[in-house]
């Protein structure tokens, strides 16, 4: 389980790497990657590729997220999510809030 954070010169492009299960125990690590990288107007990528996981406070974490950067005009984007995830998001209506590939 981790979080790796890629972020280009100004910071105005970041890509969060989450691997492993998504949940509140990687909270902390979570909040610092984009804390950290992101300036509010980024435009951010959750790449979700290694992710096995994803429970409702991974839900939470991406919504702090998204308020950090900007609420309504924020510009992130969740990909290479697993089908099953992918399912809880869609369910979750989160495709009304980001970006979903």
């Amino acid at each position: 389980m981790g979080v790796e954070t890629e972020t280009n010169g100004d910071k105005s492009e970041v890509t969060i790497h989450v691997s492993g299960r998504f949940d509140f125990a990687i909270h902390d690590q979570f909040r610092k990657a984009y804390e950290g990288s992101v300036k509010p107007g980024a435009k951010v990528e959750i790449n979700l590729r290694e992710v096995d996981y994803l429970d409702s406070s991974a839900l939470g974490m991406l919504l702090l997220l998204r308020e950090f950067v900007g609420e309504d005009d924020a510009d992130v984007q969740i990909t290479n999510a697993n089908p099953e995830i992918k399912n809880i998001l869609r369910v979750s209506n989160f495709e009304r809030l980001f970006e979903i590939g």
